[in-house]
């Protein structure tokens, strides 16, 4: 049995238990422990969000998009195939592995990217709580690797990740629940649409501008997910979306006012980004042992070099060179915490810089008298065109 709690979402939304009794879907998830432990501490709060956003609890249709490049998931709501979805929430993913591009092979650590649903809920995950993803699709297996394209992509906690879209505990607790209440209702197929991009963010769009400058396979592959994301801007509604022999995608009922090319893009205000903070009690000054990065200091300028690689590009027009000093605390646990940026570009390119940093492993903490202390450090590099 347990095994087979981990395919439970194909088929009809009510289970059976001996004698021909029968549960609601979200009946049959509460009996398990992760999901009756989240529905219990979460089941209120979502419902206060809802009232308080206007929208209809339980939603009986979901539709979760993210975005790579912008470390954000999307969770839009809506009650009836007729009417529009609403935005209900958008979640920080912790972590991306890879880089832009659709997933081709097994082991290139790419996050997917395409038009999906959800296949799976797995209570027993190793990262908590997990939503599978079925990785890979029609078009998946006519352009990734015919041999090993990979698999087992999912939304799940635990903030890690080689491949999947990772959020924190509790933010799985919430996008289980309500996935698992539009399954109840019916909804067999959650849509989950990933994108390269956010394409109405102008910083993103010059990123992937740049990134596909001399790749003018994957900008056409980005543009057909972008038709995709104009159509819902445009109508709150999703297309009929199809896969040709080629494995390209193919689209049904597109807004005829969506503009796939030479569109202005409208620069957004970006949404506030929940950093890693923790209250610390004590700080310690003297430590008889500092807290050491894996590898020893050696590999941790190294690794400020590869970060500062891949943030060079962000950097405001105009600025070649840019000297960055951060403070932040590597904890009694090892797990560096409460970044600052001391100096550094302007508030968007040191926010980028803050989420990159803390996606760094953990240290060996400080020691002082045979135990882990937490200890400050303030660290200076340089990010060079």
């Amino acid at each position: 049995m347990k095994n087979f709690l981990f395919s439970l979402f194909l088929g009809t939304s009510l289970w059976s238990f001996g004698q021909g009794t029968q549960v609601s879907f979200v009946d049959f998830q509460r009996s398990m422990a992760r999901p009756a432990v989240a529905m219990q501490n979460k089941l209120d709060t979502l419902q206060k969000q809802f009232a308080a956003k206007g929208l209809q609890w339980p939603a009986k249709n979901i539709y979760i998009r993210s975005f790579k490049y912008d470390s954000q998931l999307e969770i839009w709501v809506s009650n009836s195939r007729k009417e529009p979805y609403r935005l209900f929430k958008t979640y920080r993913v912790c972590a991306l592995a890879g880089s832009l591009g659709p997933k081709r092979m097994q082991g290139d650590y790419q996050v997917p990217e395409g038009f999906y649903y959800i296949n799976e809920f797995n209570p027993n995950s190793n990262y908590h709580l997990s939503l599978g993803i079925n990785y890979p699709n029609i078009s998946d297996r006519i352009l990734a690797d015919p041999i090993k394209p990979g698999g087992d992509i999912y939304i799940h906690g635990s903030c890690v990740t080689v491949g999947c879209i990772p959020v924190t505990d509790e933010q799985i607790d919430e996008i289980y629940i309500l996935a698992a209440h539009a399954k109840s209702a019916g909804q067999d197929y959650i849509p989950v649409h990933i994108f390269p991009i956010k394409y109405n963010s102008k910083k993103s769009v010059d990123y992937l501008a740049t990134l596909t400058k001399t790749d003018e396979k994957l900008k056409t592959f980005a543009s057909r997910l972008e038709a995709v994301y104009d159509h819902f801007e445009v109508t709150r509604q999703l297309p009929v979306i199809m896969t040709d022999s080629r494995g390209d995608y193919q689209f049904d009922g597109l807004s005829k006012k969506v503009v796939v090319t030479d569109k202005p893009v409208v620069k957004q205000k970006r949404a506030p980004v929940q950093h890693r903070t923790r209250n610390i009690a004590q700080v310690a000054d003297v430590v008889l042992q500092w807290p050491q990065f894996p590898g020893g200091g050696p590999n941790f300028l190294k690794y400020l070099d590869k970060m500062g690689k891949r943030l060079v590009v962000l950097l405001p027009q105009g600025i070649k060179k840019a000297n960055m000093v951060v403070e932040f605390i590597i904890d009694a646990d090892g797990v560096p915490v409460n970044f600052k940026v001391l100096q550094g570009v302007n508030e968007e390119f040191d926010d980028d810089l803050i989420s990159a940093m803390e996606q760094m492993p953990e240290w060996e903490p400080a020691i002082l008298g045979d135990k882990p202390v937490a200890k400050k450090i303030k660290q200076s590099f340089v990010i060079e065109k």
